[in-house]
């Protein structure tokens, strides 16, 4: 298998930079795009300090009780008992029998091309997406506006996925999707994405034909094209990786089936935007477990109605996570990982954090039993891993000098997932968006 470059030390660099000085700016227009979350918001200003105290803190990494957050304007300071940090701010906003967590991030998003409210996205708890295919954005948000880290249009085989489904024309980069016909053509395109602002490249390797799959069902009045459609040839899927590396950034794959899966492991891409629909094969499963670095986003819940004769996405979860667990053991931090994502922009799961998709996780990642350790371990993968394999180790936590961008519940999440779906409060950097504690 080649080898690929896993989160580069310029792309950290340059997704620190975005952080420290803010996000802003879009690369190209478009009149059905919901500007409320920019433009016809009132957005406060941070306080000078806050200190928040509740009864349990998740720091991204850890769930403390009896625990406080610094707040200095959009950044966090420090978190800690009351005793240590009281003296370092005057304003103290005491939530009781609470959970205080980072920000969400979900890691596979069709917020741009779906139109999706990003202010309800932002109220109910997810502060940064990952947009994965749509108009080209560059990064915007953070500041009392949803995060938004755009891949552009998704790179295909002419005739193929998505504009097939979808629709869209000729494609480009205003479109869910954008055809490329050689190596030299691709190499060329994921230029233009990078310099209109792309965080990370998208391609698909979706011959169709999966039971259950969403992309399997008409959209509108469009029928569903007759598979096998095409596929992004070996050669085109390498010269994109080698780009795309060359100029730090990730590649994220969409497959379903064992032949774009299997594609995908020898073209070394980073990502894979779903968990495979079908059945995959388990020597395929068993080379990506063994992929240092590689990351599949989850997205159980969009996908549950892929099912055949018992397997599909719910067995390929639970054959991974099992095969990544015994990687672990035998080599450990040189296997791959599962992140959280839910697909915001579907109709059949929430525009927010989604319990069940955390649910759906813990059950088929957990093994014969569950503990603790496996609970914290879904957070993580909404938290902590996610800002990490986004190039941003900050996000996701609440690390001294971390974006100030933090929500709470009522109660205990870690027991009851469903509380998260409706956040009590909710912070981006450092303003208050959400904040029913004070009813």
């Amino acid at each position: 298998m080649k080898k690929t470059k896993r989160l580069p030390g310029l792309m950290r660099l340059g997704m620190a930079l975005i952080l420290a000085q803010g996000l802003g700016g879009s690369a190209l227009a478009h009149d059905g795009e919901d500007h409320a979350s920019a433009a016809d918001v009132k957005i406060p200003k941070p306080p000078r300090c806050a200190l928040y105290t509740a009864a349990r803190v998740f720091d991204g990494f850890e769930l403390r009780t009896d625990a406080a957050v610094l707040i200095k304007k959009d950044r966090i300071m420090q978190v800690g008992t009351l005793a240590q940090l009281k003296k370092q701010c005057g304003r103290r906003i005491d939530l009781g029998d609470a959970t205080i967590l980072p920000g969400f991030i979900e890691s596979h998003a069709h917020v741009t091309f779906q139109n999706v409210n990003k202010i309800k996205v932002l109220e109910h708890g997810i502060t940064t997406v990952q947009d994965t295919g749509g108009r080209l954005l560059a990064p915007t948000g953070g500041g009392g506006i949803l995060r938004l880290l755009s891949a552009g249009p998704i790179l295909q085989a002419p005739g193929g996925y998505p504009l097939n489904v979808f629709g869209g024309g000729a494609g480009g980069l205003d479109q869910v999707g954008y055809p490329v016909a050689s190596a030299a053509e691709a190499e060329a395109v994921v230029q233009q994405l990078v310099n209109g602002g792309a965080t990370a490249i998208k391609i698909a390797l979706e011959p169709g034909g999966e039971p259950g799959a969403p992309w399997m069902m008409p959209h509108g009045d469009q029928p569903v094209p007759i598979a096998p459609w095409n596929l992004l040839s070996l050669d085109i899927v390498n010269a994109i990786v080698v780009k795309a590396h060359a100029l730090d950034r990730r590649v994220i794959a969409h497959v379903g089936e064992d032949t774009g899966f299997e594609r995908a492991l020898a073209a070394g891409v980073d990502e894979f935007a779903h968990m495979p629909c079908a059945a995959i094969d388990p020597a395929l499963l068993e080379q990506a477990a063994k992929t240092e670095g590689l990351k599949f986003v989850s997205t159980i819940d969009t996908l549950s109605s892929c099912v055949k004769d018992g397997m599909g996405v719910h067995s390929n979860t639970a054959q991974l996570a099992a095969k990544i667990a015994a990687c672990e053991t035998a080599t450990p931090g040189k296997c791959a990982g599962i992140l959280y994502g839910s697909e915001i922009g579907h109709d059949n799961v929430p525009w927010g954090i989604n319990g069940e998709e955390m649910h759906m996780m813990l059950h088929l990642t957990s093994g014969a039993s569950i503990d603790f350790t496996d609970v914290l371990n879904v957070f993580k993968a909404a938290t902590s891993k996610a800002g990490e394999n986004l190039g941003m180790p900050l996000l996701g936590t609440l690390s001294p000098n971390a974006p100030a961008d933090m929500i709470a519940v009522r109660g205990n999440p870690f027991e009851r997932f469903k509380l998260l779906e409706y956040p009590d409060l909710v912070i981006s950097g450092g303003r208050t968006i959400v904040n029913h504690f004070k009813k």
